[in-house]
């Protein structure tokens, strides 16, 4: 019950926190480390899972069980997905919400959190409760982590919308962004 409890918090804060002001942000430049840079959110989606419903009424599909959802390099894995489309001939995705476990890849950079939406529309995708940013040696810990797919930026908020994070592996206290960079070994 409690874990549920987390993960409901966790996806209404995800949900609610786009409007509220955010703490310690954090943004990774063009420059710097990109979250999951370079990807191609128009390519073909696909998708694996132990069981999947078509909801054609609501114009959605629900993935649950191993969920494995695959675009270009990139993939997303979880407990369960709601898929969002509309049909206008052929489906078209708008978007996915993700719940239990998210892993999000693209290459060598990796990002993790309780919830997770893949906004196709936007092409956003955000990340909250006990977040994970890593890539190489580099890790940014967060409450939600927003990831710009059209320009590779990302924003770490220290608090997942509002709410304080909950404590475990890879989760803040207090509501603030931690993290660690690698350095460059000197030649002797």
């Amino acid at each position: 019950m409690a874990k549920a409890s987390t993960v409901s918090l966790a996806l209404r804060s995800l949900l609610g926190g786009f409007a509220i002001g955010t703490l310690g942000i954090v943004a990774i430049s063009q420059s710097g480390a990109q979250a999951l840079s370079g990807h191609n959110s128009d390519a073909p989606v696909s998708y694996a899972a132990d069981h999947i419903e078509l909801q054609d009424r609501q114009n959605r599909v629900v993935l649950a069980g191993n969920v494995d959802i695959s675009q270009g390099g990139l993939r997303l894995q979880a407990a369960r997905t709601t898929v969002a489309f509309s049909d206008t001939g052929s489906l078209q995705i708008h978007r996915i919400d993700a719940t239990g476990g998210v892993q999000v890849n693209r290459g060598g950079e990796s990002a993790r959190g309780d919830v997770a939406i893949y906004d196709f529309d936007r092409r956003i995708i955000t990340l909250a409760g006990n977040v994970a940013l890593r890539r190489g040696g580099d890790t940014l810990n967060g409450g939600r982590l927003v990831i710009d797919l059209d320009s590779g930026v990302a924003s770490v908020d220290g608090r997942a919308g509002g709410g304080s994070s909950a404590s475990g592996v890879g989760s803040t206290s207090g509501g603030r962004v931690s993290g660690s960079f690698s350095v460059p070994k000197r030649g002797n």
